[in-house]
């Protein structure tokens, strides 16, 4: 089972996007569905984000 985390920038534990490491991302609202992405797809995104 993943850990899935929240960024601390969202202001409620329902209404955000979390991450699980290794598996991806999702809506809190939706938990039981996720949208899959790789670690290197993860690090390229967060490059591109802090540039």
């Amino acid at each position: 089972m993943a850990t899935w985390r929240k960024s601390s920038y969202s202001p409620e534990a329902s209404s955000c996007v979390e991450v699980g490491h290794g598996v991806g991302i999702r809506d809190s609202k939706a938990p039981a569905t996720h949208l899959p992405v790789s670690e290197q797809a993860w690090s390229a995104f967060l490059h591109l984000v802090k540039a």
